[in-house]
């Protein structure tokens, strides 16, 4: 008999270990899924907080939709009892979807009338106020994120961002509200149907919210909001005491793995470099057959010492590329090469491996063959450090996170034996 309670669904991989880091941190055992699972229910040990990781941001609306589906029905064939749909705190989206189509599909599943959007991480910059979405002391639209190569954000206004994407009305809870306590956001969310998004300021706002909604049946949103939810779900009696187990020490060689191109990663990359060899991708080479140079350069590089290849360039060059090739085929391009390079690295004795970018994250661990890992510590907020049962420790960050030393951060915290911890 299954006894999992929680069950996530994330749109993509850097996404799925940012809330299994918040699930951590409140104390509970977190079974993190690298793509759909397969295989009978019964077979599987049971996990109260299970997150699944899936690679669906950017796909087709209707195929995420099919594997949010697939998802959700896996997790509620073990029992879950409350549902979260994980998506970017910078609220990746086109007008098309994909987190607008894959809400209201899980909300038609689960046979409700309403749900809420929460994206908000304070610790993290990302803030909701009368419905608009900022990074640290900018709108969304005036930020990095209005260049993403992907889902460029040119509106802040999450009504208006969802309204293309959904077949129901959108609703807001508003600052004040919340601030008036967990009674008001209650009395709030009765007058209101279809997605509701939600205000929050700081870390104070994201409990009152869990405090007046943990239990409805579906959350949306950023990772921040999650972190809450275990502490008052054992205060209830919900669920009972859990305990989480001793994470492994992993030594051997180290790199680090960019396709990212955000502001952050491209700071970070620029600090790395100045104490690593490093090796630069370009799209345009890539696309006439030529990974082999860059796989001769790995492998004289010394499997200890600090290296990086990276894709990581300025918006400018991201998008000349873009022009040339197709946004799909540049981003595959560099997805597969940092794929077969993490292979490469792999077999020459690296074990630690940081990757920045939610979409090269699904493809490094894919082609690792990676389909569960172990949450340990948080290198930076919603950035964790994560264990494979075969040895390999993986570091997967979102382009936005962490602070431009992350990368030395990710390295000396496993030098220091602080993966040891029990998170």
């Amino acid at each position: 008999m299954s006894n999992t309670f929680f069950g996530a669904i994330a749109d993509d991989f850097t996404g799925a270990t940012d809330l299994a880091a918040m699930l951590s941190r409140a104390g509970v055992p977190v079974t993190l899924r690298i793509g759909l699972p397969e295989g009978p229910v019964a077979n599987e040990t049971a996990t109260a907080f299970e997150v699944i990781a899936l690679k669906i941001r950017t796909v087709p609306p209707e195929d995420a939709v099919a594997e949010a589906r697939a998802a959700l029905r896996w997790l509620r064939a073990r029992g879950a009892k409350r549902i979260f749909w994980k998506y970017c705190s910078t609220f990746d989206s086109t007008p098309r979807g994909n987190i607008g189509p894959v809400a209201d599909a899980l909300m038609s599943d689960l046979k409700i009338d309403r749900t809420v959007h929460c994206p908000a991480f304070p610790e993290n910059g990302r803030r909701v106020f009368m419905g608009n979405l900022f990074v640290n002391d900018m709108l969304l639209s005036e930020s990095p994120m209005k260049d993403h190569p992907l889902t460029p954000m040119r509106d802040s206004n999450l009504m208006r961002l969802l309204a293309p994407q959904i077949k129901r009305q959108t609703g807001l809870v508003t600052f004040p509200t919340v601030r008036r306590g967990a009674e008001a956001v209650r009395d709030a969310m009765a007058t209101l149907s279809g997605h509701v998004v939600l205000d929050a300021v700081e870390d104070c706002d994201l409990a009152t919210l869990a405090e007046a909604l943990h239990d409805i049946p579906l959350i949306c949103g950023g990772s921040a909001i999650a972190q809450p939810l275990p502490a008052l779900w054992r205060n209830t009696g919900t669920i009972g005491q859990t305990a989480t187990a001793p994470l492994p020490k992993v030594t051997g060689g180290q790199i680090v793995l960019s396709g990212s191109c955000s502001a952050m990663t491209r700071a970070q990359v620029g600090v790395y470099l100045k104490g690593a060899a490093g090796y630069r991708l370009d799209p345009l080479e890539l696309a006439q057959g030529n990974l082999a140079d860059a796989r001769a350069w790995l492998k004289m590089q010394d499997p200890n010492a600090p290296k990086i290849v990276f894709a990581t360039a300025e918006p400018k060059s991201v998008a000349a590329a873009q022009d040339r090739l197709g946004v799909a085929r540049a981003g595959a391009l560099v997805e597969d090469a940092l794929a077969q390079l993490a292979i490469d690295a792999r077999n020459m004795g690296v074990s630690r491996i940081v990757v920045a970018g939610g979409e090269t994250s699904g493809a490094v661990t894919r082609a690792l063959n990676v389909d569960r890992l172990t949450i340990g510590p948080e290198v930076a907020p919603g950035v964790p450090w994560c264990f494979t049962g075969n040895g390999l420790a993986l570091a997967l960050k979102s382009g936005n996170f962490g602070a431009e030393t992350f990368f030395n951060d990710a390295f000396e915290m496993l030098e220091h034996g602080v993966a040891s911890a029990t998170g």
